[in-house]
């Protein structure tokens, strides 16, 4: 596996991370380790983009962080997940991976 794919995994885990902390943080110092847990996601981020496309990484990043964190609402927080949720999160997912296929593509393309 390229090592910027597993920095983008790292960077959406992270992500999932903070916007968990932001639902339970009471105290400083849980400010404090979700400004900490920011800032490494966002190196993972951008060590990411040094070896995939700059759009592909946000839009997986994104993807991956809205569909986890609708989904941590949902099971986590008490929230719900409706039809419309899940349609929604099914295209961004085939989106996300339609925009890989096609820089994979297109980087064979270049190579050629």
């Amino acid at each position: 596996m390229n090592k910027s794919w597993l920095y983008l995994i790292l960077t959406s885990v992270f992500e999932l991370f903070w916007v968990y902390g932001f639902n339970v943080a009471s105290t400083w110092w849980h400010w404090l380790l979700i400004a900490t847990i920011i800032l490494i996601d966002f190196y993972f981020l951008s060590k990411a983009c040094e070896g995939i496309p700059t759009g592909t990484v946000y839009a997986t990043f994104a993807g991956i962080g809205t569909t986890g964190t609708a989904l941590m609402d949902a099971y986590v927080f008490g929230g719900f997940l409706s039809l419309g949720k899940i349609f929604f999160m099914v295209v961004l997912i085939i989106g996300v991976i339609g925009l890989n296929l096609a820089d994979r593509k297109e980087a064979l393309k270049g190579a050629n």
